[in-house]
């Protein structure tokens, strides 16, 4: 249970700033009283908070204006500068640890369901400090919510983003299509790999961006035929094994933090077989641009 608090709102004397999506504040209230938490309410989907010289607690009220929206899912990615305090999630009360002061969390995406119609609640404990309460450490992270309506978007693990290995099916592929934050038709230029963050990177030249939710792909000019080309990078897990190979193909997925993340990347031949055959049933999810 929590303990007997005081909930201190932030306020501009707090020395905090805060529009509607991010927070920036300091931990200094925490002296005038050891029971103070401090509490921020942000009304976006996404967006980042900063606790400078973190004291006592902060909680952190995700209430976003877009009611229409169901989001099932909330991810954070700490900063590389992250230190001073553990993350907790509030559920009916309770604290459940998230991501601890000692764990190295910099290189990942924590993610956690959403507790039924209750507002999720991000709670911050300040840890023991060795020298001083002026000590200069600061917590950081960005969220994002989430909704179910990407089949392409990676699964949620206990500790982050997790996608599947396996090859998109038929049905996956025609909702990807339609649902993904990116869809861009291209050729693999190469493939890297970063044992440290546990993933790889998939250098895409894309003939065709589609759509694309933010600027993960970019124009960028080829000297050898003079002329605009896009380029970008896909990340998925390690674990995948995926490997360079020729041929043209269809990309699929969700965007992350600014970052790409692979759905279903079928060969276009094989997805212009599945498409044509699904709109001849009448069964395709949408319509999609044909060259």
């Amino acid at each position: 249970m929590l303990p007997n608090l005081i909930i201190l709102t932030c306020f501009l004397a707090l020395r905090c700033a805060a529009d509607l999506c991010n927070w920036t504040g300091s931990g200094f209230a925490a002296g005038v009283d050891s029971r103070i938490v401090l509490q921020v309410r942000l009304r976006c989907t996404k967006g980042s908070v900063r606790w400078v010289y973190p004291g006592q607690a902060l909680r952190v009220v995700l209430e976003p204006n877009l009611s229409s929206a169901r989001h099932t899912s909330i991810c954070i990615k700490p900063s590389p500068s992250f230190g001073g305090a553990s993350v907790f999630i509030e559920r009916a009360g309770q604290l459940e640890l998230l991501v601890t002061d000692s764990g190295r969390p910099e290189y990942q995406v924590f993610c956690f369901r959403a507790d039924g119609p209750h507002k999720p609640v991000i709670y911050l404990q300040a840890s023991p400090q060795s020298d001083g309460p002026r000590n200069r450490r600061t917590v950081g992270f960005k969220y994002e919510l989430l909704t179910n309506r990407s089949a392409a978007a990676p699964n949620l693990g206990p500790s982050g983003l997790e996608t599947s290995c396996r090859p998109c099916n038929d049905t996956e592929l025609l909702m990807a299509i339609c649902s993904s934050d990116f869809v861009v038709r291209g050729y693999i230029k190469k493939v890297t790999h970063d044992s440290r963050r546990q993933m790889s990177s998939v250098e895409v030249s894309a003939l065709r961006v589609y759509w694309q939710r933010s600027g993960v792909f970019e124009q960028h000019l080829d000297p050898l035929v003079s002329c605009q080309s896009w380029r970008g990078h896909i990340h998925t897990l390690l674990q995948c094994h995926v490997k360079p190979g020729d041929g043209e193909f269809l990309f699929t997925g969700s965007e992350h933090f600014g970052e790409a993340w692979l759905g279903c990347a079928p060969r276009y031949k094989d997805f212009l077989s599945v498409y044509h055959n699904a709109r001849t049933a009448r069964q395709n999810s949408c319509d999609f641009p044909l060259d």
